[in-house]
């Protein structure tokens, strides 16, 4: 089944990754100059003899209507192609560094922390096949078009898949709060790693945090008591990151 991708750092990005099969490129009318992102992208794509297809109204409109940001371009494409689970836990990564999402639902908090994943060189991101934001255009949108190159897999049970990684020597360490957790600044993330982020509102559920090795909290000095799961995971990738370099 085919789904349309809108926005200008999603279709490069998808063109750029060329995991999917491309049937056409949709241009406004008038965005048809070849310079800048649109150039490269229109480049990208008779690179590949995709089809490049001007159109005036309806499609656009239509974006425009579902409140998409498709900045006058759409790319036709074959669904999202997830990751095989092995694969992405044969990770080349020395040490490895994983995300696991325990039901995150809003794309946009997905989208947001997958563009962080991307960018801090995570190895696989691990989603359930349930009860969770799948990869959708919207999601590809929300992420600048990040998630073409991440290696992402759904899973029918996530607690079996700790297991998994626990059998390899990773560390899984859980973002939540409570009187068991770690400050973000005095853990080590150096390790090979899987970082658990909770769903909006739930968090981490109860059989997943007690599968975590260790839990880790962020310091805060304000009067609300947690950060949103997008901004918090983002910021504890980041910690990984930073830690890994040195």
């Amino acid at each position: 089944m085919s789904e349309l991708l809108a926005g200008r750092q999603a279709v490069r990005e998808a063109l750029r990754a060329n995991r999917r099969r491309v049937y056409r490129l949709w241009l406004a009318s008038d965005d048809m100059d070849k310079t800048g992102i649109t150039g490269e992208i229109i480049a990208l794509a008779e690179a590949r003899n995709i089809p490049v297809k001007p159109v005036n109204g309806t499609l656009f409109e239509t974006l425009a209507e579902q409140r998409i940001n498709h900045q006058g371009v759409a790319l036709e494409t074959d669904g999202y192609p997830y990751a095989d689970l092995e694969t992405i836990l044969r990770a080349k990564s020395n040490p490895p560094l994983f995300l696991i999402l325990d039901h995150i639902q809003d794309p946009q908090n997905l989208g947001t922390l997958i563009r962080t994943a991307e960018a801090v060189g995570v190895d696989g991101l691990l989603l359930p096949d349930r009860r969770a934001a799948g990869v959708t255009p919207a999601v590809s949108n929300a992420s600048a078009g990040a998630v073409e190159h991440l290696p992402v897999a759904q899973v029918t049970n996530l607690n079996r898949t700790i297991d998994q990684l626990k059998k390899r020597g990773v560390w899984v360490v859980g973002l939540d709060i409570g009187d068991d957790a770690i400050s973000l600044d005095k853990a080590d993330l150096t390790g090979p790693l899987a970082l658990v982020v909770g769903g909006e509102g739930s968090g981490i559920s109860r059989l997943t945090r007690e599968k975590c090795d260790f839990i880790v909290q962020l310091p805060t000095v304000g009067q609300v008591e947690s950060l949103n799961a997008s901004v918090a995971g983002s910021i504890v990738l980041y910690q990984a990151f930073v830690g890994r370099r040195k």
